[in-house]
């Protein structure tokens, strides 16, 4: 197989891969972290959940396995910043979901990325 370069989180940088799945992984430098927060995409949208557009979420959702509920995101036109202010309450009560899903959404999904997003922008 031929050295790949994708980048794993934001400190290490695959650069090769062989056919016995062994890998080689870089260091990425802190200037380059900083550079890949701002320019990169990752799964088709920007990193930073507050600069995502409503389809982003949407594609998120999607992906995350909720295709149903990632209609009402769309419905209720709710971007990145939206997402990011949303309450426990808002998922469970106001997008009218299943609360099953709601809960998964709420708990696994969206808090995880407002925490994420609290701690990258503080620092």
């Amino acid at each position: 197989m031929q050295p790949a370069e994708k980048h794993w989180g934001s400190f290490l940088r695959l650069t090769s891969y062989s056919h016995n799945h062994e890998l080689r992984c870089t260091p990425v430098s802190s200037a380059k972290r900083r550079h890949h927060r701002f320019s990169s995409v990752e799964n088709g949208r920007p990193p930073d959940p507050a600069d995502w557009a409503v389809m982003d979420v949407v594609n998120y959702f999607r992906t995350a396995g909720f295709e149903e509920q990632a209609n009402v995101f769309q419905e209720q036109e709710i971007d990145g910043k939206s997402l990011l202010l949303m309450t426990r309450n808002d998922v469970l009560t106001g997008l009218q979901l299943k609360l099953g899903p709601a809960l998964k959404i709420y708990e696994y999904h969206v808090k995880p990325l407002q925490t994420k997003h609290l701690k990258n922008s503080s620092s």
